[in-house]
């Protein structure tokens, strides 16, 4: 998620880091239209969930500032953000170490519905089982080797930002994965569970590991695939299956608790499937999650409008258009966005008929506080 600290982006234009946040222009508030107004909180350069008392002062912060959905962190660096039974069993990591003896999404849960704020699982790394910028074993791909996903060259497949990935389109990797979500589902009263650029997501350089390489040639007359990543028919093939499998996921879900939200705030279309196979128009068609949550992350407001026209432009029902919200970033690293600039944004938001925001991330709430307690709507 989303939501990337070292963010990638098409569209990406020279950033500007402010001392401290400028004056709010006298714009007019933004129409006040039924929607989320949320919030992704994560682990990562943010020490919201570092301690209970943190997360109390997240929540009364989140209040303040008119959120109404919490996105927080519940898989990262291979780790569950819970104490997790199947982590445990599988890997004797039953938490994130430096969480253990706490239960970080029980505690969240509990604090934002004393405020009458929703809470939502978000599986921040999906189907990316470590990262090579950080030191320490991949638990997952050492006992489980064939589940990595792999280039052309048969190397294990890292994109940017030092990902490692695991195959997608490997059932059992799926089923990993979905017993997770399922976990959460089960044990707690979580109002929604999201996934995002990478669930389900896979960069397009793999599918080349032996597993999807039998599979394709079993369903299409014994022919490999391609040599070439971005022949088109190869990338419709493999989105197809991570479509299937979230559908399948969506499914599960709703069949333990039919009122809980299935999101997802993936990368914009068609940026999106042809770099990380990942087709959101076709999931909000097929009716495989509630809403989407795209990640209009621009850095600049002829950006940001472009990239916000093209995605709406992207719905393949008309009647969905309720379904889609705006991604919008507001800190990553040391780029702040001004307050000025994320009025502008959700003011383009209104103006083109989306009725809802979700900011990365929560420390972006305290840097606008101006903003978001004063001109953000709050009904």
């Amino acid at each position: 998620m989303k939501k990337i600290l070292m963010l990638v982006s098409v569209l990406v234009i020279s950033c500007t880091t402010y001392e401290t946040p400028p004056t709010v222009s006298p714009n007019p508030k933004p129409e006040v239209v039924k929607g989320i107004k949320g919030v992704w909180v994560t682990n990562v350069a943010s020490t919201a969930l570092n301690s209970l008392a943190n997360i109390k002062e997240t929540v009364q912060t989140c209040k303040k500032s008119a959120m109404t959905d919490i996105y927080v962190v519940v898989w990262n660096k291979g780790r569950t953000l819970y104490p997790s039974e199947i982590m445990n069993k599988e890997f004797g990591i039953p938490i994130m170490e430096s969480f253990a003896g706490r239960d970080p999404l029980l505690e969240m849960i509990t604090e934002a519905h004393k405020e009458k704020l929703k809470v939502h699982a978000w599986f921040e790394y999906g189907f990316s089982s470590s990262n090579t910028n950080i030191a320490g074993p991949d638990v997952i791909l050492d006992k489980y080797p064939a589940w990595a996903a792999r280039d052309a060259s048969k190397a294990i497949l890292v994109s940017s930002g030092g990902f490692k990935w695991m195959n997608g389109i490997n059932p059992d990797v799926q089923n990993f994965i979905k017993s997770l979500v399922l976990e959460v589902v089960k044990k707690y009263e979580v109002d929604g569970v999201q996934g995002d650029d990478r669930l389900p997501a896979m960069p397009v350089k793999g599918g080349y590991d032996d597993y999807t390489v039998q599979l394709y040639k079993t369903e299409n007359g014994g022919v490999a695939p391609p040599a070439n990543e971005n022949t088109t028919a190869w990338i419709d093939w493999r989105t197809n299956k991570l479509t299937d499998f979230l559908g399948v996921l969506y499914k599960a879900v709703k069949a333990v608790k039919p009122n809980v939200i299935v999101s997802s705030a993936p990368t914009v279309s068609p940026w999106g499937k042809q770099n990380y196979l990942q087709d959101w128009p076709t999931w909000l068609d097929k009716k495989y999650c509630d809403y989407v949550i795209p990640q209009l992350y621009r850095y600049d407001i002829a950006g940001y409008e472009a990239t916000l026209k093209s995605q709406i432009a992207a719905i393949k029902n008309s009647g969905d258009k309720n379904k889609f919200y705006a991604g919008v970033l507001i800190q990553s690293g040391t780029w702040n966005a001004s307050n000025e600039y994320v009025n502008q944004m959700v003011n383009l938001n209104r103006a083109n008929g989306v009725g809802g925001d979700c900011f990365f991330f929560f420390e972006g709430l305290k840097y606008n506080s101006e903003y978001f307690t004063k001109i953000y709507p709050t009904k």
